[in-house]
């Protein structure tokens, strides 16, 4: 959705291909190639149709006559002409901003945030609340009042191009109970919801659903430095630190959805029983989960007797609160650089990218103490990740949310039509026509909304 030009530091490994997707110059592949040259220009921000048919390994003409139908069906731009080059002047291609619209919904353990989210990935409208911990009923009442506002916000031609709502939460939003002090009433509530049907039963619009740091990840590969990066561990530091994992360009969320699950990243080796201990024990080290997550920061700032949203706004580094931040910041850096080198271990990775709920300025003092302790870690045997700081803030759950939707409606399916099996060449005509196609992004997030 922005261009390759957002990249990020230098050092960065960018070992994708030029297109992830290579169009078909087969006759009854037509849509299948407009998905094709959508996702590119995504990619690739304003290109001319010389460079997307070379992008997409479609002929010049095919790609002539997709620009045209995406024309006029509103879903790209022409910029203007482009002088000083060998050869004819060339004219850009561009995402239409107003060519689509979807709504992205974070459901959080201490907030809600609804969105509105163009076709190029901007938002344009967002809607928040906060609280101490969700009550289900009241949050599906916000939700649904909040989405008909945005919707009736639209021009009518504008209302038409909403292609669904994606949601993004926490899969277990009532899980954690002695940590956030809630009761057990309180968690059930939300373990015997399905919030994707309740969405969709109030909305009627076409609904996904995806974790939260799932869907944030999402956000940072489509449209953020993610597009240069071949392979990351994606961190989100909020109420409860978690994350996604990139393997190859592609989303991995491995076979429980449990992949790039950073806050059960212990922080140490268990100390074991010494001879004559009880079975019962304890001997647990903690979890990445207690030491870097903003829950932390709140606990201490509410020892201290002030405030504990600051650790969400640009209060943290100012006074009284300061001290526990500045307390709270080496422990939490420590911790994320143990799992840092732990995953790099595991998988090889080019970069880690942090993003968070919190204030920019906390995140870059975070940032900057990991950056600083990494090297005292031994690194014989691995190559040190280049670390990111993400791009979208505490938007990136909702954002990824609706990114979801818009690629369901527009991205295309690689497994369809790049299968090496055979056994399926059968369901290409009607899968071809299926709107509900999506590529490996929404396919690895999509769940069960419970």
């Amino acid at each position: 959705m922005t261009s390759r030009a957002h990249a990020g530091p230098t050092g960065a490994k960018s070992a994708r291909p030029d297109s992830p997707r290579r169009g078909s110059n087969q006759v009854g592949l037509g849509q299948f190639n407009e998905r094709i040259v959508l996702h590119a220009i995504r990619l690739h921000g304003a290109t001319p149709k010389a460079d997307l048919a070379r992008l997409t390994h479609l002929s010049s003409q095919t790609v002539s006559l997709i620009i045209n139908r995406l024309l006029d069906q509103g879903l790209v731009v022409k910029h203007g002409r482009v002088r000083g080059r060998i050869g004819q002047p060339s004219v850009p291609i561009a995402l239409n901003p107003d060519g689509a619209f979807a709504i992205g919904v974070k459901i959080g353990r201490r907030s809600l945030d609804v969105l509105l989210v163009d076709f190029g990935g901007g938002v344009r409208q967002r809607s928040s609340l906060h609280y101490r911990f969700p009550d289900p009923e009241r949050i599906f009442d916000e939700i649904g009042n909040r989405v008909e506002q945005l919707l009736d916000s639209l021009p009518k031609d504008q209302r038409a191009r909403v292609v669904g709502l994606g949601i993004a939460a926490p899969l277990s939003l009532g899980g954690w109970q002695a940590l956030l002090g809630i009761g057990p009433d309180e968690a059930v509530r939300w373990n015997q919801t399905d919030i994707r049907r309740r969405v969709l039963q109030m909305t009627g619009l076409p609904v996904e659903f995806a974790k939260d740091t799932a869907a944030a990840c999402v956000a940072e590969l489509v449209a953020g430095r993610g597009q240069a990066v071949d392979s990351f561990l994606y961190m989100f530091v909020d109420t409860f630190i978690g994350g996604g994992l990139v393997i190859d360009g592609q989303p991995h969320a491995g076979r429980r959805g449990n992949a790039g699950a950073v806050a059960s990243l212990p922080l140490g080796v268990s100390p074991g029983r010494t001879a004559g201990d009880a079975p019962s024990t304890p001997c647990k080290p903690g979890q990445l989960v207690s030491a870097a997550s903003l829950w932390t920061l709140e606990r201490m700032y509410d020892e201290a007797g002030i405030d504990p949203r600051a650790a969400y706004d640009q209060r943290a580094l100012e006074a009284p609160w300061l001290d526990a931040t500045t307390a709270w910041l080496p422990a939490a850096a420590r911790a994320i650089g143990l799992a840092i080198i732990s995953a790099v271990a595991l998988m090889d990775l080019d970069a880690v990218i942090i993003d968070g709920s919190c204030d920019a300025t906390l995140l870059a003092r975070l940032m900057a103490e990991i950056e600083s302790l990494l090297p005292e870690y031994d690194w014989e045997g691995l190559n040190q990740p280049v670390l990111m700081q993400g791009t979208h803030g505490s938007d990136a759950r909702a954002v990824g949310g609706a990114l979801l939707p818009i690629y369901a409606r527009f991205a295309p399916d690689h497994d369809v039509f790049f299968r090496v099996d055979g056994d399926r060449s059968g369901d290409t005509a009607s899968r071809q026509s299926d709107d509900g196609t999506r590529d490996a992004i929404s396919a690895m997030v999509h769940a069960e909304g419970r």
